[in-house]
């Protein structure tokens, strides 16, 4: 359904700093830099067929995170979301919301881990068990 998820940063060198760390975590890689037409350095990171990417802003305002939206990061144990747990944190985010861990309910059980980047974007680390 997707192609990709863009979010933006006032501060890109920093988020390509926790990104490359968080994201290598899940098998991502470093990033690809791309400067537009306009100036604005972008960030792209590929896997699994996906693709995330940090932006300057092109308006010249400010980045500013959503209330109430979450990007979600698949894991393939429990394990791997709680290192891109304590990856995200040792890189400058936030711990928020429950510990990490096994969260039961009508969807099923599943291994979550929830953190705030360095501008204030909610991640989320998740793994269903099959």
């Amino acid at each position: 359904m997707f192609s990709h998820v863009m979010i933006g940063s006032n501060d890109i060198e920093r988020s390509m700093r926790f990104y490359d760390a968080v994201l290598g975590v899940l098998g991502a890689g470093e990033s690809l830099r791309n400067q537009n037409s306009t100036g604005q350095t972008r960030l792209f990171y590929r896997h699994d067929g996906g693709t995330f990417c940090i932006s300057e802003p092109i308006d010249g305002e400010s980045a500013t995170f959503a209330n109430g939206s979450t990007i979600g990061f698949k894991c393939t144990s429990p394990e791997q979301v709680q290192q891109f747990h304590d990856t995200a944190v040792a890189h400058g985010g936030k711990s928020i919301e429950d510990p990490p861990g096994l969260r039961e309910g009508k969807l099923g059980a599943m291994y979550l881990a929830y953190v705030r980047d360095p501008d204030g974007n909610k991640l989320c680390a998740l793994y269903r068990p099959k």
